[in-house]
């Protein structure tokens, strides 16, 4: 059943790659996988969106500073008895009337909630930048233990294939050796099992790498990766001498310079500003405005009366005379005191002052957090380098043991069972270097993250 699973997998794989028998035509470092993924990641364009939301935040918070102006016009038709709103007296016609106005108005004094709204905003764009530096590290941590995945699986599949030819030239040479009449026929089948094994491995290595291949391809949002491969780096080595420092070293690096802290003492800071804000509320307002109005009648303009004591009308007075005539100002000041408003203001500010309190604990919190994910850091690369080394000098064992089995069964003193037993061993210790070394890899990286050391330098927008 997991033979079939993963048969069905790679033809999926294949299918869903168009993998063909054509030389790759680009192969990847490691420097263009993680530029990639800052250019085209979605969650990154989603957080440089977010920065540009702070941006126009901030544009409507100084604009807070500036007077607010509005004008307003309307015109009327009165049809039957009505008092004309310019002559003011009753009578029974049709009157238009139009009206002009600008209404101006500026805040002098609000308790400074503008000046506090524009700090904060000016935070917020700070915390947003934060947020995107915070993001794109992470994405680049991403891509690189993808990129070790893929560096991982080619080689073990490299191992898995090597070992099928070793098997396949023992094979071949058990057969004579049957024929001969110098090893039982059983030892063959013993040999052919184990080949059958080897197949399987390497089905199993080929899903793997191209599973690994898949995902480094959709972290990378690519659309066309029928022949995406990397380039071959399997470099182990400390370049920077990172393990060199203390951990202590370490760590204050980190508290200087570590994205997560900064962006969670800059949400302490706004929080501040949203307690100054809510404050503010309590204080009395003083704004300053001023209007302007002007109005006409289109109506007959009433000027006496006949013999009989009817009105006489004459036409309808210039309208432009009319607006000259009716214009009118009204400035002055406003001022607003809160009394009572239902404990609102009240209620706002101890808000406030509860997610200031969250921020500060936040804050600590992350403090402790660099502080135990620095030394988890150090100590898993140094244990990852231990293990590494470790891993070689027991493939170096295992490399003697098994050539030494190998002497004693092309002569017959060893039996394939026993033989099988030992190239078994030196197969695992070959995958146990391969895992180690990558483990070791991916491990001085992160340490490498937490003093300062980007895998590619980061270029702010």
């Amino acid at each position: 059943m997991k033979i079939n699973k993963y048969n069905s997998l790679v033809f999926a794989m294949l299918f869903g790659f168009g993998l063909s028998t054509q030389a790759q035509s680009k192969q990847w470092t490691l420097e263009e996988c993680v530029r990639y993924a800052l250019d085209n990641n979605i969650t990154i364009k989603l957080s440089e969106l977010d920065v540009k939301n702070a941006t126009i935040d901030k544009k409507g918070a100084l604009g807070s500073y500036l007077p607010s102006v509005s004008g307003n016009a309307s015109h009327s038709w009165n049809i039957g008895l009505n008092v004309n709103p310019v002559t003011n007296i009753a009578t029974t016609q049709t009157t238009q009337y139009s009206s002009l106005g600008v209404n101006a108005g500026v805040d002098i004094y609000k308790g400074l909630q503008n000046q506090n709204t524009y700090r904060r905003a000016k935070l917020s764009i700070i915390a947003s930048q934060y947020q995107l530096l915070k993001m794109q590290e992470d994405i680049s941590l991403n891509v690189a233990n993808a990129f070790l995945e893929i560096l991982f699986n080619k080689e073990n599949l490299k191992v898995k294939k090597e070992q099928l030819l070793i098997d396949q030239k023992r094979l071949a040479r058990s057969q004579e050796m049957v024929n001969a009449g110098t090893i039982p026929r059983g030892d063959l089948y013993d040999l052919k099992a184990t080949e059958a094994t080897d197949q399987q491995a390497i089905i199993i290595a080929e899903n793997s790498l191209l599973i690994s291949k898949l995902s480094l391809a959709q972290l990378l949002q690519l659309k066309e990766f029928a022949d995406f491969d990397v380039v071959d780096d399997t470099n182990a080595k400390d370049e920077n001498n990172i393990l060199a420092q203390a951990p202590t070293d370490i760590y204050n690096k980190a508290k200087e310079i570590r994205t997560e802290l900064k962006l969670a003492q800059t949400n302490l800071e706004i929080a501040e500003k949203n307690v100054a804000i809510a404050r503010g509320a309590f204080q009395p307002t003083l704004r300053g405005f001023y209007q302007f109005s002007t109005s006409a009648s289109y109506s007959d303009r009433l000027i006496g009366t006949d013999g009989s004591g009817n009105p006489v009308y004459a036409g309808p007075h210039s309208v432009l005379d009319q607006f000259s005539d009716n214009k009118g100002h009204n400035f002055g000041f406003q001022l607003n005191v809160p009394i009572f408003n239902g404990f609102s203001v009240r209620n706002n500010v101890e808000r406030s002052k509860v997610s200031l309190e969250k921020s500060k604990i936040d804050l600590e919190q992350k403090s402790l957090d660099l502080q135990r994910n620095v030394y988890t850091a150090f100590t898993d690369a140094k244990g990852a380098l231990n293990t590494y080394e470790s891993s070689t000098v027991t493939l170096e064992a295992r490399q003697q043991a098994y050539n030494y089995a190998k002497e004693k069964y092309d002569v017959g003193l060893m039996n394939s069972f026993d033989f099988t037993q030992a190239q078994t061993l030196l197969t695992n210790a070959q995958s146990d270097v391969i895992r180690t070394k990558y483990d070791y890899m991916f491990k001085i990286k992160i340490l490498e993250f937490y003093f300062g050391i980007p895998i590619v330098p980061i270029i702010t927008k």
